[in-house]
Formats: structure tokens, sequence, C-alpha cells
């Protein structure tokens, strides 16, 4: 080989490794839009500490971040809180998987049939608009104080927003999309694998992120109901001790257990998801 081709491949081989980096190695998460997101946050609990060291604000009612970092880390050191968040995911994840499951068919049940629709549809709506706490003295004298009364309230919590979420976006499907598949003589079951479940997998991921949070707010209703542990306890136990940096400090467990669990969600469904499009708000 000549030294010009020698030089030439080794001029080649510079550029392909100049070109970008190699293809084992795993590239490093962004953390920008996660830093981005706490800047709010942090900036106000750092403004409400500096108001109440200032003495222009006692802290008594609404403790500064300090203290509530102290009385949290109190109860994650002596083991106390590990029980209460066990407790309350557990119900949470049990509410989620059968309210979602319940919500996911009776959607598709609704949305296939007219006559389905119609017998039932008016009355979920009905029961969608009560309140979370005016199901607890029904499930209280049905199921007891034990765990099923609790779990049976979250799924209530989960049930509506995912019934609605299916539905809809099974009735919003283009009707021509479906035409298409037909004229290539689709079983039912491929219809559905592979027309109408991806044409309703993003409305269903919001759906179920919706009934989730919606699951995490029930959870405290139902963590009233006579509960010996949970983060729910946690609030009643601050309330009446007198305990405010105890309470805000639970409501902050909600907080980051409620977005973890957002978090994971949207996780789980991007690969799922990497065939939209879609418009991202100014990019």
């Amino acid at each position: 080989m000549s030294v010009e081709a020698t030089a030439g491949l080794e001029n080649g081989t510079l550029a392909i490794a100049a070109a970008g980096p190699r293809p084992w190695r795993v590239p490093l998460p962004d953390w920008r839009p996660l830093l981005l997101g706490l800047a709010l946050p942090l900036l106000a609990a750092l403004a409400w500490e500096a108001t109440v060291r200032s003495g222009l604000a006692t802290g008594r009612l609404v403790p500064p971040p300090s203290r509530v970092a102290v009385a949290l880390w109190k109860l994650a050191r002596s083991g106390e809180l590990w029980p209460h968040v066990g407790a309350t995911a557990a119900r949470v994840g049990a509410g989620f998987v059968l309210g979602g499951a319940a919500g996911i068919l009776s959607g598709l049940a609704a949305s296939y049939s007219p006559l389905f629709r119609r017998l039932v549809d008016p009355a979920l709506q009905g029961l969608r608009a009560i309140p979370s706490l005016a199901w607890v003295p029904l499930f209280l004298l049905w199921l007891g104080i034990f765990e099923t009364s609790k779990i049976a309230l979250i799924a209530v919590g989960v049930f509506f927003p995912v019934y609605l979420g299916v539905m809809g976006a099974v009735l919003g499907v283009d009707r021509k999309i479906v035409e298409v598949g037909r004229i290539y003589r689709l079983s039912g079951l491929q219809l559905a694998r592979r027309i109408l479940l991806p044409a309703i997998l993003p409305a269903l991921v919001v759906a179920l992120r919706t009934g989730l949070g919606l699951g995490w707010m029930f959870v405290v209703a139902a963590e009233y109901m006579g509960a010996s542990e949970g983060i729910g306890y946690l609030l009643v136990d601050g309330q009446q001790l007198g305990k405010p940096d105890q309470i805000i400090a639970a409501i902050l467990v909600f907080a980051l257990l409620g977005k973890a669990a957002d978090a994971g969600i949207v996780a789980l469904a991007a690969p799922a998801l990497r065939w939209q499009d879609a418009y991202e708000g100014g990019r």
C-alpha cells in the first residue's frame, strides 16, 4: 500500500474518531430540566427562611425550611418515617392498579358499545362529581376501617379520570385510519393492536398520570379513616399535637413521592411514544 493511501486511511480514521463519541459510551443524563424545575421552590424556600430569620415573620404556623428539614431528618433517622412511606405507597399502588384496570376496561366498553355508553356513562358522570370525603362514611360502613376500605377509596379516585380519558381517546380516533385498517383486512385484534392502541396511547398515558395524581390525593382521605400508619397519619398526628413542622414535612414527602411516581409512568411510557413528532412548546 502506498504512503498516500496509508495517510488517507489514517486521516479517515482520525476523522471518524473525531466525529463523535464512541458508540459504547453511555451519554450522561441532562440535569438541566431538573435543576430548572427546582429553581422556583428553592428560591421560595430561601426567601421564607430569610424572612423568618430577619424577624419579619415568627414562623410559628408556617415554619421555615430549616425547621421542616430538621423534623424530616428526625423522622428519617429514628426510622419512624419509612414504615409510613411504605404503607402509603402500598395503598396508592394497589388502588392505582385496581382503579386503572377498571377504568381502562370500562372506557373501552363504553367507547365500543353505544348501548353500554348510554346506560352507564350518565351514572358514572354523576358519581364522578362526588367529593372524596363523601365516600368515607359509606366505605367505613361497608368495608370497615381496615385496608380494604382505604384501597377501595383510592381506586375510586383513580377510576374516573382513566375511564374518561380512555373513552374520549377511543371515540376521538380518526375514522379514516380505522377504515384503512379494514381495507387491509385487519382482524379485530390486529386493528386494536396496530391502529387503535398507538392512536390512544398518548391520551392513555395522560389519563393514567391524572388518575395517579388523584390517587395520591385520595390517600389522604383514606388514611383519615382510622389509619395507624401512613403519611396521612403523620398529618393527623401533627395537627393533634400542634406540630406544623411535621405537617409540612409530611406534605413535602407527599409531593416527592407523587412526583417520583409520575416520573416513573413517563419513563415507562417513553419507549412506546418515541414515534411521536409532537409540538414541544416553542422548541
